[in-house]
């Protein structure tokens, strides 16, 4: 180990050492050794290297893995805290190896459509959270006048909806407001992340209590259309878009092909369309209500084969709780959200071990991957001069989650009762073990320059 030339008085002595047979570096797995000086990664060695430290733990077998970065969660608060909140929703993001989220500008009461929203819920969440969160702004009819003082004011980019958001304070943009979004955004330097669904083509029904039923209200060309309308306005304006939560695989063909013309769009999907088929899901079990909904097998076939490929650039929670009676009902009436902050990690690695991926895959996905486009570039890698946002990962485990188990607020899982592979065991925040019985010490985070 090589000293530090500005200490004379010998070797330099880290505050920690993590050691790994399996740690995942942004080059693939390997034994290591990752010497962290205050809250940054300093030193990545051998694993049986000597590196003198403060504390050292040797993880041995347990995977070392990047903190996962998620930017699409809806932690609702201010004003709709009993849905989940900063406290809740962060405690449970620790537990799941998370340790940067950015939240999403609803179901908060204000949503952040501008300054002012912004600062009631920096507010809301200063002191209360156990990771590190950042923010989106909304992009909604009429608040064109204030996108740029939310991009000043240090929001990631500008979510909008092209479909109703099942809250009528975040209304949908028609074409023409997704294209003047568009050339914002451009105009800003930013992004625009779009929940993609075509309003036409989609069918309300009274009740659903069959999901095959509620499946058929929001079929795949609601996507696909949404998502070529968003691809139109991007070329148009030489915007950089993002499509969230990508159900319908179908839509990776148009997207491949506006990458090859040039358009800057990417795509997420989400663990519960990698793991959950529309064929496994029981009558009334509205836990596994989302929109765009899950899909059929052979379409999470293709959506492992998109990502696999590059098509699907990262895979996040699109964390979206509510009390335990909005998931009451059936299908055409039950809140459209899944709550999955806390299980992403090992939901995602069950399938992806059984289809040949390694944890290099997992972290690419789920941390490297949506750091590097939030531009987070301190976060989610496992090198010099990254914060020390690292996961104690045991890839072998077994278990069976438990609703009442987890941090969420509400018990609500469509995981209850599912058998899991890989938990976590430990996450350090900015090189210190989260202790949710001690003080919180998440940051809140404001958008990086290019």
């Amino acid at each position: 180990m090589m000293a530090d030339p500005s200490d004379i008085s010998g070797p330099v002595v880290y505050d920690l050492v993590l050691r790994s047979l399996r740690t995942v570096l942004p080059d693939g797995e390997r034994p290591a050794a990752v010497a962290v000086a205050g809250e940054r990664i300093a030193v990545v060695g051998d694993y049986a290297e000597p590196i003198p430290a403060r504390r050292t733990e040797d993880l041995r077998d347990l995977a070392l893995l990047p903190g996962l970065v998620d930017t699409h969660v809806h932690v609702n608060e201010p004003g709709r805290t009993e849905w989940e909140g900063f406290a809740t929703a962060t405690r449970a993001a620790a537990a799941g190896g998370v340790t940067t989220l950015v939240d999403m500008p609803l179901n908060s009461l204000p949503p952040v459509v501008d300054t002012a929203a912004l600062t009631a819920k920096r507010a809301a969440a200063k002191g209360r959270t156990w990771v590190d969160v950042g923010f989106w702004g909304g992009a909604v009819p009429g608040n064109e006048t204030e996108r740029k003082a939310l991009h000043d004011a240090g929001v990631f980019g500008f979510k909008c909806f092209t479909a109703p958001s099942g809250v009528d304070e975040f209304p949908p943009l028609d074409r023409e407001g997704l294209r003047r979004a568009c050339a914002a955004v451009a105009a800003l330097g930013t992004v625009l992340i779009v929940h993609a669904e075509n309003p036409a083509c989609l069918h309300d029904t009274a009740t659903a209590t069959a999901f095959a039923d509620f499946l058929a209200t929001r079929p795949p060309e609601a996507e696909t259309d949404a998502i070529r309308d968003v691809i139109d306005a991007a070329k148009a304006t030489g915007a950089r878009v993002h499509i969230l939560h990508l159900s319908a695989a179908e839509a990776l063909e148009p997207i491949r092909r506006a990458r090859s013309d040039g358009v800057d769009i990417t795509a997420e999907t989400c663990p519960h369309y990698l793991a959950l088929t529309a064929e496994q899901i029981p009558d009334g079990a509205t836990a596994f209500k989302c929109c765009p909904p899950i899909r059929g097998a052979a379409n999470r076939d293709a959506l492992w084969d998109g990502l696999a490929r590059g098509g699907i650039d990262f895979v996040v929670s699109d964390h979206s709780p509510s009390p335990q009676a909005m998931k009451t009902g059936d299908f055409a009436t039950s809140w459209g959200g899944i709550a999955s902050l806390q299980l992403g990690l090992p939901v995602l690695w069950t399938e992806a071990r059984t289809r040949g991926h390694g944890l290099a895959d997992l972290a690419a996905w789920t941390s490297r991957g949506p750091a590097d486009f939030a531009r987070l570039h301190r976060k989610g890698r496992i090198a010099a001069g990254a914060d020390a946002d690292l996961v104690a990962f045991d890839p072998e485990r077994e278990w069976t989650v438990r609703a009442a188990d987890l941090h969420h607020r509400h018990p609500v899982t469509p995981y209850d009762g599912r058998r899991l592979t890989g938990s976590v065991t430990a996450t350090w925040l900015r090189g210190k073990r989260i202790d949710t019985a001690a003080a919180p010490r998440g940051r809140l985070l404001r958008r990086s320059p290019r």
